[in-house]
């Protein structure tokens, strides 16, 4: 893999950046049209008439009115969605970002060269974080490959969000601090900084002029593991992350006021390349059942996890690795991208450094030492009495179907992902008595700094489908036939959605632009139908896929009284990560994951027996 890489170097990774295409604003009138096939599945007769009339008098009114100030926006902006999508979806939100939006899932190195085993962590840990900064220097010299789809350059800035970049807490609104340069943009930061039983410790990954090697970061993180085995815990500030965020905000102002070194020691954080995370817990993971891991993952220990760094390496006491991150910089695929890159070479070299085991006389990790007062001290502990509450309400299962994968749906010549798609809806549909509105996550990185669309996945046509399975009066055929049916409706709108002509974040310009304008809310946006499709943040199943890769993680669901599921689709099987909440009486993972599994089969068996 990296012999590729390094041989693709003629092409730099962000050469094209200048180069693509701006984000399109889509037509008016498809955009409504598209909003009110999506609605239908939620409304009777009734209901459908009055919203197709809010829609209409908003088409030919104050729609027409604020289309017309987002096309003057998106002159003077290559990307018209860039800054508002980042500040509503992400900065805006006042909830605990670390447990509603941080993103997370475990290395499949498990199903290799590194089964569970104790003893591990330090050697596990200094090899996957060496692999991670040859990728590192490898986006410096801007040779990580750019990425394409049909040939067509993808945009590549989401990678510049992976190292040196944190998320800091405001009263109102969060913000982003990004350090990393490539090398010709100048000096970046090279120091990580290490998490381990309540304190932070940093140390700088080059020493004169070249890359610490496996042996030299051993080196260091025994000396932090050692250090920290045999004095007290620390004060677990890293906690304060996973508070609510206007809560944290002014702690982390109380902290700057208190001793103005704090200011200096947060931000030796929030320049650091990344975290490491020394967690003293031993999840349980094997090929086909990751759900202790990746439940440790997204809501383990809270002062072992500085929830706004963009990017959190995880080593468990078992030599169990996964990766943590804050979704707002970046989305899952530059994740995935970068850890299907440290993976193969973790296999290559079958888990192994076989390098020199010289160790120079490098400076030891420096402690990051807060001052910290008996306030402060209270403080975190209310904020890890909040954080386990709330995650003690959060039921995970991550499992591996294993009876078939890509290759069997290929061969029945079923679009992969979206078989997985109608399968989430039949069985939500059999485990609901009704349609369930949809997110699947559709990448617009054709465009630039494009980041993603939503495919609302619940379509008429899935629904007719639905009906039919359980129908038991239903011919084969006719099953068959709406099956086609529903997946040639979802595979249009994924192709729509990824070449700029998705419909959800064209209505969200056109409100944050009625918002900026000091205008009332339309009408569209307030009626019912708009909420119970899945408008403004209300899916009950927010869904992914994490490409045809090894890697799977998740995030938790969207609404209380949802699911979050996420997919990796494999050769000969499918990964997935179902999430709940239990507070939630008519939710529960399990039994969904479970019957999705069931859909599966039951779907596969529609198009085997059709053909006998």
């Amino acid at each position: 893999m990296q012999k590729q890489v390094l041989e693709s170097s003629e092409e730099r990774t962000f050469q094209y950046q200048d180069f693509l295409p701006s984000l399109p604003v889509p037509p008016l009138d498809e955009s409504l049209s598209k909003y009110l096939d999506a609605v239908k599945p939620f409304l009777n007769q009734e209901e459908y008439q009055r919203t197709e009339d809010i829609v209409k008098k908003f088409k030919n009114g104050i729609g027409k009115e604020l289309h017309e100030k987002l096309l003057e926006r998106a002159k003077s902006r290559r990307n018209w969605l860039e800054d508002w999508w980042l500040n509503v979806a992400y900065l805006d939100l006042r909830i605990s970002t670390q447990i509603h939006c941080n993103m997370g899932g475990p290395s499949p190195c498990v199903e290799h060269c590194w089964p569970p085993k104790e003893g591990t962590q330090i050697e596990r840990a200094c090899i996957n974080t060496w692999h991670t900064l040859k990728f590192w220097d490898l986006l410096r010299t801007e040779k990580v490959p750019i990425e394409r789809s049909l040939d067509e350059v993808l945009d590549m800035n989401q990678f510049r969000m992976l190292f040196c970049t944190c998320k800091i807490p405001g009263v109102t609104r969060d913000s982003i601090s990004h350090y990393f340069k490539t090398e010709t943009e100048g000096e970046c930061p090279s120091h990580l900084v290490v998490l381990c039983r309540g304190r932070v410790f940093a140390f700088d990954a080059i020493h004169e002029g070249s890359m610490l090697t496996p042996p030299e970061i051993f080196r260091q993180l025994t000396h932090i593991q050692k250090t920290c085995h045999s004095e007290p815990d620390g004060p677990g500030l890293a906690a304060f992350t996973s508070s609510e965020r206007t809560k944290w905000a002014e702690l982390r102002e109380y902290l700057i006021n208190l001793d103005p070194k704090n200011l200096t020691l947060l931000e030796k954080i929030q320049r650091s390349l990344f975290a490491v995370c020394l967690d003293d817990s031993s999840p349980h993971a094997t090929p086909e059942n990751y759900t202790e891991v990746t439940r440790m993952t997204l809501a383990g220990d809270p002062t072992v996890r500085w929830g706004d760094k963009s990017y959190s390496s995880i080593f468990f006491s078992n030599g169990i690795c996964s990766a943590f991150c804050d979704h707002s910089p970046f989305d899952a695929m530059a994740l995935i991208s970068m850890s299907n890159y440290t993976e193969k070479n973790i296999l290559e070299n079958e888990g192994k450094w076989k390098g020199s085991n010289t160790v120079r006389d490098i400076p030891w990790p420096e402690e990051l030492v807060f001052t910290v007062d008996q306030k402060i001290i209270n403080e975190i502990g209310y904020a890890k009495e909040f954080y386990y509450k709330k995650v003690s309400d959060l039921q995970l299962v991550h499992y591996a179907f294993t009876s078939f994968g890509k290759v069997l749906m290929r061969k029945q010549k079923l679009h992969p992902d979206t078989f997985v798609q109608l399968a989430i809806q039949l069985a939500y549909y059999k485990r609901h008595g009704r349609p369930g509105c949809c997110y699947e996550t559709a990448m617009t990185r054709r465009f630039y700094h494009g980041r993603t669309e939503t495919v609302r996945s619940c379509t008429v046509e899935a629904v007719e489908w639905c009906k039919s399975m359980l129908d038991p009066s239903e011919s084969i055929y006719q099953r068959l036939q709406l099956m086609h049916q529903a997946f040639a409706k979802h595979n249009k709108m994924r192709r729509d959605c990824e070449g700029g002509k998705g419909f959800d974040r064209h209505l969200l310009g056109l409100l944050l632009i009625a918002q900026e304008q000091g205008l009332p809310v339309p009408e569209l946006y307030t009626d019912n139908a708009f909420t119970a499709s899945g408008g403004g943040g209300n899916f009950v199943l927010s869904t992914s896929l994490t490409g045809y890769t090894r890697f799977s993680g998740c995030t938790v669901p969207m609404v209380d009284h949802g699911y979050g599921f996420f997919y990796s689709i494999r050769d000969d099987r499918i990964l997935t990560t179902c999430s709940s909440w239990k507070a939630c009486p008519e939710t529960d993972a399990e039994v969904l994951c479970r019957t999705v599994y069931q859909c599966f089969q039951d779907m596969i068996q529609l198009t085997i027996v059709a053909q006998l």
